[in-house]
C-alpha cells in the first residue's frame, strides 16, 4: 500500500535516534544528485517503455550524475479498467502542481520531469539523458543536502536532514523539504485495461512521499529530524531514501541526496 504525507502519519518530528547510523552527503568531486520523476500508471499502454527508461536511468548511465529516481503512479487511470496497486491521488495532485508551474495545458502519462525544470514524454530516453546532462551543467548554485538514517526497532526508522548553501549565499525564496521512500523490484500481472495480460515491472516506485519541513527565504542552513513509518510488506533490501529541497513557487529542485539502503537493510530495520 502507498502511504503519503501527514495523513498517513509517516513522519513524526523529533524521532529518537539509536546507535547505528548511515549518512549520505554530497562531497567535493562526488557525483551531482539529479531528481528524475516519472508520472506513470499501470493502466496506460504507453507507460511501460517509460518505466524501462526510468530503470535505465537508475542504472546511472550519465557520467558525473547520481540519478535519484522517483516513480510516481497517478490514480486518474484507475477508472479505465485497471486499478494500479501503487497509485495515489497525491501523485496526481503533485503532477497538477507541475502543470501549473511549467505552464502545461494538462497532465499526461508518461511524463518525466528532471529537477522540477525540464518535462518531456517519459519514454524518450534521449530527452531524458539530455535533461540530466543539463541539470549537471546547471548545478553550480545548488544546496548541499545531507541525510542521516539511524537504526530503530520495529517498522520505523529515524532520520535527520540538513541543508546548506554551498557558497554561503542565502536561499532566494521559501522552499519545501521532502523525503521519499522508494522500492525496486515491484511487479504486477495486469488483468484488465489497456495493458491486459501483461506482466509489468517497476523500479523506484514511490512508497512514501512526505514533507519534513520548510526552509524560509533568506536562510543559509536548515535542519530537522523525524521518524518514518514503513509498511510490513516493503522489502528493506530494495528500499531507497531520497531527501530533496524544492522551491515553493517555481517547483525547481535546488538540492537533493539519496541513500541506497540495499544491503544495509537488515542492520537498519530490525524486528522488535
Amino acid at each position: 500500500m502507498t502511504r503519503l504525507g501527514a495523513a498517513a502519519a509517516a513522519l513524526l518530528m523529533f524521532g529518537a535516534f539509536a546507535a547505528l547510523s548511515t549518512t549520505a552527503i554530497q562531497t567535493e568531486g562526488a557525483r551531482v544528485p539529479v531528481v528524475v520523476e516519472l508520472f506513470t500508471s499501470e493502466g496506460c499502454s504507453d507507460c511501460p517503455p517509460a518505466d524501462a527508461v526510468l530503470t535505465r536511468l537508475a542504472g546511472q548511465p550519465v557520467a558525473g550524475v547520481e540519478v535519484l529516481a522517483l516513480g510516481e503512479h497517478v490514480d486518474y487511470w484507475d477508472r479505465q479498467g485497471w486499478k494500479d496497486p501503487f497509485s495515489a491521488a497525491a501523485f496526481s495532485a503533485r503532477q497538477m502542481e507541475y502543470a501549473r508551474a511549467l505552464h502545461i495545458e494538462s497532465p499526461y502519462t508518461p511524463q518525466m520531469i528532471v529537477n522540477g525544470r525540464d518535462e518531456f514524454v517519459g519514454s524518450d530516453y534521449a530527452a531524458a539523458a539530455g535533461a540530466v546532462a543539463r541539470a549537471l551543467r546547471d548545478s553550480g548554485h545548488r544546496l548541499q543536502v545531507a541525510l542521516t538514517v539511524d537504526q530503530v526497532r520495529g517498522q520505523s526508522i529515524s532520520l535527520q536532514v540538513r541543508a546548506s548553501t554551498i557558497d554561503g549565499t542565502k536561499l532566494r525564496g521559501a522552499a519545501d523539504v521532502l523525503v521519499a521512500v522508494t522500492e525496486d523490484g515491484l511487479s504486477s500481472h495486469v488483468s484488465a485495461g489497456e495493458n491486459r495480460g501483461r506482466d509489468l515491472h517497476h523500479t523506484a516506485v514511490v512508497r512514501l512521499l512526505t514533507p519534513i519541513g520548510g526552509v524560509p527565504g533568506g536562510a543559509a542552513t536548515w535542519a530537522a529530524e523525524g521518524q518514518v513509518a514503513l509498511e510490513r510488506g516493503w522489502r528493506p533490501d530494495r528500499l531507497h531514501i531520497v531527501a530533496f529541497v524544492q522551491d515553493r513557487s517555481g517547483r525547481q529542485i535546488v538540492g537533493a541526496t539519496g541513500l541506497d539502503v540495499g544491503s544495509r537493510g537488515n542492520a537498519l530495520f530490525q524486528k522488535p
